[in-house]
């Protein structure tokens, strides 16, 4: 395969060109591959981050956002407009709980191991 952009060779079925970064035109046999198996986000009460009930943390994941800045969102609905614990706990309810024992794929490395 071709980089539409840089003309240098690529793998077959690549998105993005290694040399120049560009996203490549999908092909036939790509485009139906990665429809058939794309994973489908769910949205899920996280069991891995979560303060009380991991609403916040699911919608984080969710929206590839900051799980903190959810929390702050939610803390000012309740504050202000009230209905803010209301949503809470009906997405509390709603929600089922995600997989347990996997990791963010956003989290922090661990600090390195001395021996």
């Amino acid at each position: 395969m071709v980089c539409a952009n840089c003309q240098k060779q690529i793998a077959e079925g690549s998105n993005f060109c290694y040399n120049c970064g560009t996203k490549q035109p999908v092909s036939g046999t790509a485009a139906a591959y990665t429809a058939d198996c794309a994973p489908k986000k769910r949205l899920v009460r996280s069991t891995n981050d979560k303060k009380i009930a991991g609403v916040a943390a699911g919608l984080a994941d969710y929206f590839d956002l900051d799980p903190t800045i959810i929390r702050l969102v939610w803390l000012l609905a309740a504050l202000f407009a009230g209905t803010g614990v209301l949503a809470y706990i009906i997405l509390w309810i709603a929600l089922p709980p995600g997989p347990t024992g996997v990791a963010r794929t956003s989290s922090v490395p661990s600090a390195p191991v001395t021996s």
